[in-house]
């Protein structure tokens, strides 16, 4: 890896960062701010955005108040609706990238397989799929939670005949207009691409297996006058974020918590919105749940339930059996002859696999300490992953908020331990095990309580064995202050050859 100088020990502290999602190019702002030149983004893709480029298809936006769904330190005075579509907020990463001279930084087209520790060095290597490689001091994955898609496991899904692909690869070239479609799944990506397609295709059949609990969305376009205001007085656009925050985080307890007053307030407000919008009693009962709200992900819709009763759309709510040369099979044996089938089936996340093959002390790989479900301290550091520092890691998903502001205390948290690795030139950093088992022993005990565990359903949240490894389940302001400081006796720490070790650096024998 070629190290960029511009202080004196930059050349011998290079950083690897994998992914150039918001994740990845957060890190990379920081660093920079930092004088640190001394990284290099790897990007699989040819261009920079992660979710938000590859989540292209109509209707993509975001659920998060515009707001609040950027960087603080980078704040958007014009963003032309209170939730923001796709290619604005792709738009923003790229302006991003071009204002901090970040795109020289990004390998593209790089997609890093596989990173091995070496302890004597106290360094990575990284091998590519071309088989490259190239070494680091630190390693910090952004590879994030939504990156590659889940393709469902359907009996005979590779005979269909027709045009088929997931919603995070849209096919833009095939041309919809008076086609027979068929949308496989009801979760976060079909309730946005399902209205957004429906006014120009001929007919169209959503295969649901279990219906979402929806909220209405309080969107909006931003007014010019707002705009104005917020680029000619900064302080009244801090002002706004500051209140979004807030009431988010207000809105926690009754998302996270399984207590009864809470979830028979949020299902009053759900079963309103369904009986304002849907008139017929019949498909009333299909599109109600049967759990209790916020066990799967609340999602934020004013078209999905019109877009259900639009004279060409029906709802099959028996979900899928197989797939044939020219159609579905139903659950109930009914067969539907389509033309094209989109699988808004969602993505694969890491909850108990690691984002490539990691191998830290001793040849250990990151999926074998994963076995009982991932986890991590703090979501960031592995115990016998030295100097691996992951961005929205395991148990750091927000059930109410904007990931975003989870992710700068995480940036702030892997800068703390940078510089110190820095000044102290030190080998490498790992946090202890016992540091790391304390943390996480709490945090699912504090987990049980959630509705995401007690709400009566099966969720993308939670691993085969019923463990939780993907949200927080606590309020954001709970988690920032929690990673707020970095502690260097929570870590082993060793030093360079020739350099002195404090008298709390413990022998690499005592990690093991």
């Amino acid at each position: 890896m070629d190290a960029r100088v511009d202080k004196p020990d930059n050349a011998n502290f290079p950083i690897a960062i994998i992914g150039a999602g918001f994740s990845g190019l957060g890190m990379a702002i920081r660093l920079k701010q930092a004088g640190i030149e001394s990284f290099t983004l790897f990007e699989r893709a040819d261009e920079v955005g992660g979710t938000w480029r590859d989540n292209a298809y109509p209707g993509a936006a975001c659920d998060v108040s515009s707001h609040l769904y950027s960087f603080s330190f980078e704040q958007k005075p014009d963003w032309s609706r209170a939730f923001a579509e796709q290619p604005e907020i792709q738009q923003y990463i790229l302006e991003l990238t071009e204002k901090h001279g970040l795109r020289s930084h990004v390998r593209f087209n790089t997609e890093i397989v596989k990173a091995v520790f070496d302890q004597g060095s106290g360094l990575w290597t990284l091998y590519d799929r071309a088989g490259q490689h190239w070494r680091a001091r630190a390693l910090i994955s952004g590879t994030g939670g939504l990156s590659d898609p889940k393709i469902p496991e359907i009996e005979g899904l590779e005979h269909f005949e027709g045009p088929m692909f997931h919603t995070a690869r849209w096919d833009a070239a095939c041309d919809l207009r008076g086609k027979r479609v068929a949308v496989i799944g009801s979760g976060a990506s079909a309730i946005q691409v399902v209205p957004a397609i429906a006014p120009e295709v001929a007919e169209l059949k959503v295969f649901q297996r279990t219906p979402p609990w929806i909220m209405p969305k309080m969107d909006r376009p931003m007014r010019e006058a707002e705009k104005r205001r917020y680029r000619r007085f900064p302080p009244a656009l801090w002002l706004r974020r500051l209140w979004l925050y807030w009431a988010a985080e207000l809105r926690a307890p009754l998302l996270i918590s399984n207590r009864p007053l809470f979830k028979r307030l949020l299902r009053r407000l759900a079963l309103r919105h369904i009986q304002s919008q849907v008139s017929d009693p019949a498909l009333r009962q299909r599109v109600i749940p049967d759990y209790n709200v916020g066990c799967k992900r609340v999602l934020i819709s004013n078209d999905w339930y019109p877009a259900l009763q639009r004279e060409n759309v029906s709802l099959i709510d028996q979900g899928v059996k197989a797939v044939t040369s020219h159609g579905v099979v139903a659950s109930d044996g009914s067969e539907h002859d389509v033309d094209v089938i989109v699988l808004a089936t969602g993505f694969n996340t890491p909850t108990a696999a690691a984002p490539l093959d990691i191998r830290g002390l001793g040849g250990v790989t990151l999926n074998e300490a994963w076995r009982n479900g991932s986890e991590a301290y703090k979501g960031v550091t592995v115990s016998g992953f030295p100097n691996l520092f992951l961005l929205v890691g395991p148990n750091t998903g927000p059930g109410h908020t904007s990931v975003l502001v989870y992710l700068e205390k995480q940036l702030d948290y892997v800068m703390q331990a940078l510089g110190y690795m820095r000044r102290h030139r030190l080998k490498y950093l790992n946090v202890l095990p016992e540091v790391q088992k304390d943390f996480n022993d709490w945090l699912q005990a504090r987990m049980q309580d959630t509705v995401w565990v007690a709400g009566g359903c099966d969720s993308w949240y939670i691993t085969e064995d019923g463990k939780n490894t993907s949200l927080y389940p606590g309020f954001a302001t709970d988690y920032r202050l929690r990673v707020s400081r970095f502690r260097p006796a929570e870590y082993q720490r060793v030093a360079l050859p020739g350099q002195s070790s404090d008298s709390t650096t413990r022998p690499v024998t005592d990690a093991a």
